[in-house]
């Protein structure tokens, strides 16, 4: 059984890249077929992955340079003045943004716990932005909550208030982690960012509930008066 438990992952990732590179991998190679190319006829199946990952790399140099950066913009424009394909291309930028390792550029802000959907039950979701409810005479600023239902592309948004959002210690990579595995890499022991304010050597359970005044610490005249109270107190019960 520990045996099935090591590989099971191993397997679960080698079969995912390998359905990978073949799903890439056929974009090219019919190109390559056609123009009947026989390079590395044993490896044939990867020619076409390599000539895709080329190809990427390639587009990440060029756009990160000022030129790339400008038809990109151009790009971009021409792609928001069509009706249907602006919707899909900004939802797909906003989930690529979302999940890109570029801390500076993420769409998820924070992680966040929310009571969801039943009392006494709560949902894991990531802080996207925030709002500012106007109501006659007074503002509230809610936060959106997204809270992904079955992919992390699909899900939930929720507008709620800051006293009924609980954040974690966990960044936006360790929420995502979790979300894709279906819960098996959350922390056994999870805080707050209020937990994390209060003293650790402090336990709750052996604070005291009531305070006797005579246990605070005083002064000069209001310590001697204190004492004569109590004195007088005892004497009389």
């Amino acid at each position: 059984m520990t045996g099935c438990v090591i590989l099971l992952p191993i397997a679960i990732t080698f079969y995912i890249t390998w359905g990978f590179i073949r799903f890439v991998d056929g974009f090219f190679s019919p190109i390559y077929n056609h123009l009947g190319i026989n390079i590395f006829v044993e490896f044939s199946a990867g020619l076409g992955f390599l000539t895709s990952i080329t190809f990427i790399f390639l587009v990440g140099i060029f756009m990160s340079s000022w030129l790339g950066a400008s038809v990109l913009t151009i790009g971009e424009w021409f792609i928001k003045k069509m009706p249907l394909v602006s919707y899909i291309y900004t939802a797909s930028k906003q989930i690529s943004t979302a999940i890109s390792p570029d801390q500076t550029s993420h769409a998820f802000k924070e992680v966040a716990i929310i009571r969801h959907p039943r009392a006494g039950e709560y949902a894991f979701g990531f802080i996207t932005s925030s709002v500012v409810l106007q109501r006659r005479m007074e503002e509230e600023e809610l936060y959106c909550v997204y809270v992904p239902t079955n992919h992390l592309y699909l899900g939930d948004i929720f507008l709620m208030s800051s006293k009924d959002i609980l954040r974690p210690n966990l960044s936006v990579r360790e929420g995502i982690e979790i979300v894709i595995s279906g819960g098996l890499s959350v922390p056994q022991i999870l805080t707050t960012v209020d937990a994390r304010a209060m003293p650790t050597n402090v336990d709750a359970r052996a604070m005291p509930t009531s305070v006797d005044p005579r246990a605070i610490p005083t002064s000069g005249i209001e310590k001697t008066l204190q004492n004569q109270k109590y004195g007088i107190m005892m004497i009389s019960g």
